[in-house]
């Protein structure tokens, strides 16, 4: 089992002049402290407008900061939105390629596609067509990170003549592709695409077990068809973190943070409605939190075995990773047993602390990640020995790029 820690930049109003910037010098100095203590990965989130819950605009910026403050965490983009509007699939290699390159080979580059319609609306994003899109542009941009030249393409929503695209990464032939998941048939399509599936559903050890038996037997079917030229054969799930030694005080320090990160989510993806620079989500959060699942007399209970959820009469709660250590052992126990590749963490959430946060990442590093980090090297090392040959006929099964053209010369100035 690997370990990371994510990254919404969350902001609760009301806001003082210099939140934002302390926000992310904290958040920075966090992903320096897991760095040393040894965990695996950070991923950002790219988002727009999404007030309050997610002030992560410019994931490469920040990662970039991040990889001069480093020396062995791994860069995660969780994720970068892909359609066109969002993002050029050129645009997207080289800043990839460029973090790849500054950071010595540690960058994973997670994908998505978006759903909030604040963000699609924002930049034109069509909904009925944002996933076509999406896998049009991941295989584009797969391409351009190893083809010399790209031989071109021409698409529905992607056309670029033939260019060499420089640089190219330091990892061969890219780094490890991701894709953002909500849903279990989304894992089924990253197993199809031999990418790594980043679920970012709160989804419990046992259900879990499902999703991973599903993603690795269609990583090793005759369905999985690489989009990019490397198979990346990994399953990741997302929970709220916090670290105390007593429960209680665990639960004070973290879980109306893990709350409103769910609320805030739910609030631009599923029930809200947003006025922008008006809107103030805490203070609906705090009226309306147990009417969705945030019910906090119900997920404070001590004493508890945790699990995503906690339930009380057939309502759950959210909880996650909030507890001793103990608690949290045993909880990344049932995740190792149902095969999850890695669990990440979200602690800068809400209005979390800051040296709250430290203190959890510390206590959980000295008392958790041991008996973990041992033997993940062995792990994955026996993954890929066991998925070798089913890769290797993956990859006979992608479609060879497009041959260059007869007319590639550009000329220094069009030619009447």
């Amino acid at each position: 089992m690997r370990f990371g820690i994510f990254y919404e930049h969350q902001l609760p109003r009301p806001w003082q002049a210099d939140d934002e910037e302390r926000i992310l010098r904290e958040s920075l100095e966090q992903v320096a402290l897991a760095d040393r203590l040894g965990i695996d990965h950070v991923w950002v989130v790219e988002h727009h407008f999404l007030e309050e819950y997610s002030h992560s605009s410019a994931p490469e910026v920040f990662l970039a900061a991040a990889s001069q403050r480093t020396e062995r965490i791994r860069l995660g983009h969780g994720i970068v939105q892909l359609p066109p509007g969002f993002n050029h699939p050129a645009r997207v290699a080289e800043r990839a390629a460029t973090l790849d390159l500054i950071s010595g080979g540690r960058v994973d580059l997670g994908t998505g596609e978006s759903s909030s319609e604040i963000e699609l609306r924002g930049f034109g994003v069509e909904r009925s067509t944002k996933r076509e899109q999406w896998a049009e542009a991941l295989e584009v941009l797969a391409r351009l990170m190893v083809e010399e030249p790209f031989t071109g393409h021409e698409g529905p929503f992607v056309s670029i003549p033939p260019r060499n695209l420089v640089p190219k990464p330091r990892q061969r032939p890219h780094p490890p592709l991701w894709v953002a998941c909500s849903r279990r048939e989304t894992i089924h399509l990253a197993a199809e695409k031999g990418i790594g599936a980043l679920s970012f559903s709160f989804v419990e050890p046992e259900e879990a077990r499902r999703w991973v038996d599903d993603y690795y037997a269609t990583i090793a079917s005759v369905d999985c068809v690489p989009a990019g030229f490397a198979v990346n054969a990994n399953l990741a799930c997302v929970l709220p973190l916090m670290c105390h030694r007593d429960e209680a005080t665990a639960i004070e320090r973290g879980l109306d943070g893990a709350h409103f990160f769910g609320y805030s989510l739910g609030h631009y993806y599923a029930f809200g409605s947003h006025v922008p620079g008006r809107t103030v989500v805490w203070e609906e959060f705090e009226r309306n939190r147990a009417m969705f699942g945030f019910d906090r007399r119900i997920a404070a209970r001590t004493g508890e075995v945790l699990g995503a959820q906690l339930l009380e009469r057939g309502m759950g709660a959210l909880r996650g990773a909030i507890g001793n250590p103990s608690q949290i052992r045993s909880l990344v126990r049932r995740y190792e047993a149902a095969g999850v590749d890695q669990l990440i963490f979200v602690s800068q959430a809400g209005r979390n602390r800051h040296d709250h946060i430290c203190e959890s990442l510390e206590l959980f590093a000295a008392e958790v990640l041991p008996e973990f980090a041992a033997d993940a090297a062995r792990v994955d090392a026996a993954r890929g020995e066991r998925l070798a040959e089913p890769i290797a006929a993956a990859l006979a099964r992608r479609p060879a790029s497009p041959p260059l053209g007869a007319e590639v010369a550009v000329t220094a100035l069009p030619q009447a």
